[in-house]
């Protein structure tokens, strides 16, 4: 176990080189320094003097890569590439490029904080909400039960999740008064106002969740462990749940494992529409303002998370099946 988890921190950290890389090259291949200091100075005639006072401010006045006016580890470290890309991997986000300069370090702290709340109990409403349903139709499998739920599975991941936005917040919001439209409050105010996009996010997601793990039941209950289970006499339902959910775990948990890296980054729609200040609105607000400073932590946190995630459920596999083996 702890050499596999060596191998896929080896793993994830080439991974994160490659990725932080990668983006570094394309965000200043498509906009120099200059391009961005026009960006966010505005206006339609920005003198080269103001374009040099806003680079010097944020930092943006240095080499690219290697600044052979230096000596040592200065001609490295004296660098865009240094300041802004590698330090990435100490968690020092610096300063956003908008004339506010934030601290991308302080605004992802607080604002990961509120999607969390949204986030985590939608993920755990999921993944009990969708099994449970699966298992209702894998037990009625074949009947008019099985028949008009996946018709309704159908149905539900057909529609886009902006008409449950509009029509939740309408019937909801508006017509009942039952939950505020939008908004956020911190402490226990937050629960009426993350009600709304909780049950609209679980409603969008769970159509299409169901139908993927009544398949993965059903196929778990064609194989003959399962024929032999039930010729020793067990019911439906013990062989449903001790056997059949059971073994049908690991495909389970690798969809929603799937979900893992948007628990901590937020929904963009749903956060953007409920005016929630967390992760995803940042990164919709930092896109409109072409803020680049931002979109580069994203995209790295993006990438750190998605590693975490996948090693984490590897992991969890050997608690699911015994039988696995991580080697």
């Amino acid at each position: 176990m702890l050499g596999y988890i060596a191998r896929r921190v080896a793993y994830g950290l080439a991974i994160l080189v490659g990725v932080n890389l990668l983006t570094f090259a394309l965000f200043f291949a498509v906009n120099t320094p200059d391009d961005m200091a026009r960006l966010n100075i505005g206006g339609k005639r920005v003198t080269q003097e103001q374009i040099d006072t806003w680079k010097a401010e944020r930092g943006y006045d240095k080499p690219l890569y290697l600044d052979r006016s230096r000596n040592g580890l200065e001609q490295v470290t004296h660098t865009i590439l240094w300041e802004r890309s590698i330090s990435l991997f100490a968690l020092d986000f610096g300063r956003s490029d908008a004339r506010q300069a934030i601290d991308i370090g302080h605004e992802v702290r607080t604002r990961m904080a509120v999607s969390l709340q949204l986030a985590v109990p939608l993920f755990v409403l999921q993944v009990l909400v969708s099994v449970a349903f699966a298992l209702l139709l894998a037990s009625f499998r074949h009947s008019r039960i099985d028949f008009w739920g996946v018709v309704l599975c159908v149905l539900m991941l057909s529609i886009s999740s902006l008409f449950y936005i509009i029509v939740g917040q309408f019937l909801f919001a508006r017509v009942l008064k039952l939950v505020p439209m939008n908004g956020f409050a911190p402490g226990l105010d937050a629960v009426k106002f993350l009600a709304l996009p909780v049950l609209l996010s679980l409603l969008s997601r769970l159509g299409g969740e169901a139908r993927l793990y009544r398949a993965m039941l059903l196929e778990e209950m064609g194989k003959d462990y399962v024929r032999t289970a039930r010729s020793k006499g067990l019911s439906e339902g013990q062989v449903l749940r001790r056997h059949v959910l059971r073994n049908a775990l690991i495909p389970i948990l690798t969809s929603a494992g799937g979900y893992l890296p948007y628990v901590f980054l937020g929904s963009l729609v749903f956060e953007s529409f409920f005016g929630i200040p967390g992760l995803g609105a940042f990164v919709i607000e930092a896109i409109s303002s072409q803020d680049f400073a931002i979109v580069r932590t994203m995209v790295f946190l993006g990438a750190v998370l998605y590693i975490a995630s996948n090693a984490l459920i590897d992991i969890a596999y050997t608690w699911v099946d015994p039988r696995v083996r991580l080697q």
